[in-house]
């Protein structure tokens, strides 16, 4: 019998939610990164509230050929550190590198293997956890395994849906 304690989860699309890509389709340095407003202080709130933080992102440059998986690699190398040094600790950030122009895969939202790999591997409570993403695809992959979505404008500050998701 399990006995290990199913924790709450914030997962997090990258694009449009963490990083404001209003100026690149693609974000592939860290020179290009720019942080959406607030987003430090959201993701503090969510871990105050008791949620861990899992980033879940559609990666499809690199099938594409417009950027490397070392590239996507070191940028999100730099996205971790980033987020420690901000007093953020984030489970794990998976990508998928495949685009459905190029091949078909389980992992490109909005199929769910990446929020699955994720639910067992770290205990997930999946009736207290949400998807915060910027599209549909990403609140489909989500409740395909019963989490909840809540669906953000893009590249916009998103305090108002914590602050109803905390409530």
């Amino acid at each position: 019998m399990n006995n290990i304690p199913k924790i709450p989860t914030i997962f997090l699309d990258r694009d449009g939610v963490l990083n404001n890509n209003s100026e690149l389709y693609y974000t592939t340095k860290k020179e290009d990164f720019v942080w959406v407003d607030g987003v430090f202080e959201n993701l503090r709130a969510l871990i105050s509230a008791g949620y861990q933080l899992v980033i879940i992102s559609n990666q499809g440059g690199v099938a594409k050929g417009n950027f490397s998986i070392e590239e996507l690699n070191e940028l999100n190398a730099w996205i971790y550190k980033t987020l420690i040094g901000q007093k953020i600790e984030i489970k794990a950030i998976y990508c998928c590198p495949h685009h459905n122009h190029v091949g078909n895969c389980f992992c490109r939202k909005p199929k769910s293997l990446f929020i699955e790999r994720a639910i067992h591997r770290y205990h997930v409570d999946v009736n207290r956890s949400v998807m915060i993403g910027d599209s549909q695809r990403d609140i489909g992959a989500a409740e395909m395994v019963g989490v909840k979505g809540i669906l953000v404008e893009a590249n916009k500050n998103w305090k108002n849906s914590i602050e109803q998701l905390l409530k």
